[in-house]
């Protein structure tokens, strides 16, 4: 199963819409803001100009380059080619014919690579309403364009928090190339790791260094970690990275943490909550909560337990009575900033 699916109903945001290329007035677009709108990095258009002559029709003072309405057309014709497998080379040849062509009398040149190859990533990521940041992400996945990933998932971070980036930006795009995926065989597998990979690099590098507690009698840590067999992880990483930001102590344990490692943690430590996540029916234990649920430690007559949340789509099968299940990464976040403030569930409005 893929690394996509999050926290059960994932929210997606409106289509943002992109902006235009050149306004009314004609003015022409630098290549920051080109690149931005195609969604690829300005390293790839130059590197376009210089292997394929796709480059501005004009450059101010000579070398400042600025792209004109037509050299768009021709730029986004290009990213339709490559990103449906026409090799480089020739979707240069056919975004510049078709941009030549009078409109109306002909169509775009798009046809598979030659000679077919099942190892190629080709095509367009099923995204559905999602923001726009999406769009140009998931083009930058398929094409393998590291730098672009890195560079507009940390924009993403920095624009909208980790939450909000997480939730509509990450989350769908990983939802897409999972799609993809298991309706490809093999074929986009390239793609998930890439991506997955640079997400859990962005949420890491974007999560808060633990503080010390200078009181030892404060609320415990929020515990997270993967159930026994649970290999997946960026949801609860991006949990982690959100926490931070809200200056509350975590202690991260990763995938397929093992019962007995599990209660020792939880026994040392005094958490105030343990997220428990699950992305598969099969890895789902309710047993398994109920234990750690039932796990205490202190001096006798002033015992005390940690709050059991469920994380994830495994959790969708068994009863989970007694025990909370946010649906979504905000949901998650008021629950455990409740708890590590003392309150209970159901308490907060």
């Amino acid at each position: 199963m893929s690394e996509a699916a999050a926290y059960g109903d994932v929210t997606h945001g409106e289509d943002r819409g992109e902006a235009q290329p050149a306004t009314e007035a004609g003015v022409p677009l630098t290549t920051g803001a080109l690149a931005r709108r195609l969604g690829v990095s300005p390293t790839t258009l130059r590197s376009w100009d210089r292997r394929y002559g796709i480059g501005p029709a004009a450059r101010a003072d000579g070398r400042h380059r600025r792209w004109t309405r037509q050299d768009v057309a021709v730029l986004e014709a290009m990213c339709r080619l490559t990103s449906s497998g026409v090799p480089p080379a020739e979707a240069a040849r056919a975004a510049k014919e078709t941009a030549e062509t009078p409109p109306g009398t002909a169509e775009v040149f798009v046809r598979p690579p030659s000679p077919p190859s099942r190892s190629k990533a080709a095509g367009t990521l099923p995204l559905g309403d999602v923001r726009q940041e999406c769009r140009g992400l998931a083009r930058a996945a398929v094409r393998l364009d590291a730098p672009a990933v890195e560079a507009q998932l940390a924009a993403a971070v920095e624009q909208y928090g980790i939450a909000v980036a997480w939730q509509e930006v990450m989350a769908p795009t990983l939802h897409a190339v999972g799609r993809k995926w298991a309706s490809s065989g093999d074929r986009y597998v390239e793609v998930e790791h890439m991506l997955s990979w640079h997400v859990s690099t962005t949420l890491r590098r974007h999560t808060p260094a633990p503080e010390r507690q200078g009181d030892v009698s404060a609320t415990g840590p929020v515990l997270l970690a993967c159930v026994p067999g649970e290999q997946h992880t960026l949801a609860i990483e991006a949990l982690n990275a959100a926490l931070g930001a809200l200056h509350l102590p975590t202690r991260m344990f990763g995938a397929a943490v093992p019962v007995e490692a599990l209660t020792a943690a939880v026994q040392r430590l005094g958490p105030s909550a343990v997220v428990l996540w699950a992305q598969a029916r099969s890895t789902a234990s309710l047993p398994l909560a109920r234990h750690v649920a039932d796990t205490q430690w202190g001096v006798k007559g002033a015992r005390r337990g940690p709050l059991v949340v469920l994380a994830g789509p495994g959790w969708s099968g068994p009863s989970t009575r007694g025990l909370p299940r946010p649906q979504t990464l905000r949901q998650a976040l008021d629950l455990l900033s409740g708890a590590h403030h003392g309150e209970t569930p159901g308490e907060r409005p």
